[in-house]
């Protein structure tokens, strides 16, 4: 040690206790590094302390309830071999033609777009990009239901899109694109 003692008590401005004058410390703040003794906060600071702490305790709580409601949905029964499968994943069929002779469009851009429902915050934007294959179909595995904006985008095809209202989602839905104007 150096030296350097801290007397707690004594008369002066402020929350600090004065350092001892034998050591030559000039400041008593040194060893906490800008924070102030818990002994001597003020009302306002032990107050929001408490509220910063009670909302931690919260946040942890909800935590731990999403794990446990997981665990309930990781925990159902297992199937044994003799009952039936898991059911197969339902896929959004998009058939892509164009032109007066109605070819396949191959290598088209396909955007499904829908919206999430909160309840709390904004609605949550999701966007799904497939491409479509040599016969111009694309397949969206599990679609949502509800209100859908799918959008297709070709080269050398005019841009299509459209809202759809999806019931099913095994529905096959058909497209059909059209040239753009010449221009001179």
């Amino acid at each position: 040690m150096s030296g350097h003692f801290l007397i707690c008590g004594g008369g002066g401005s402020g929350n600090w206790p004065r350092p001892a004058q034998a050591g030559g410390l000039d400041e008593a703040r040194t060893f906490l590094d800008d924070e102030e003794v818990p002994w001597t906060m003020g009302k306002t600071k032990i107050m929001r302390r408490t509220v910063l702490g009670a909302a931690m305790l919260w946040g942890f709580g909800l935590s731990v309830m999403d794990g446990v409601v997981a665990q309930d949905k990781a925990a159902q029964p297992v199937q044994s071999e003799g009952t039936a499968a898991a059911p197969a994943v339902k896929k959004l069929t998009i058939e892509v033609s164009g032109g007066e002779k109605n070819v396949a469009v191959e290598n088209a851009s396909v955007y499904l777009k829908y919206a999430e429902e909160r309840k709390l915050r904004k609605d949550k934007k999701y966007a799904l990009n497939v491409k479509t294959n040599r016969d111009g179909t694309a397949h969206i595995p599990d679609p949502p239901l509800g209100k859908v904006l799918i959008q297709v985008v070709a080269e050398g095809w005019k841009t299509f899109g459209e809202y759809y209202d999806l019931g099913d989602a095994a529905a096959v839905i058909k497209i059909h694109l059209d040239r753009p104007r010449k221009w001179y």
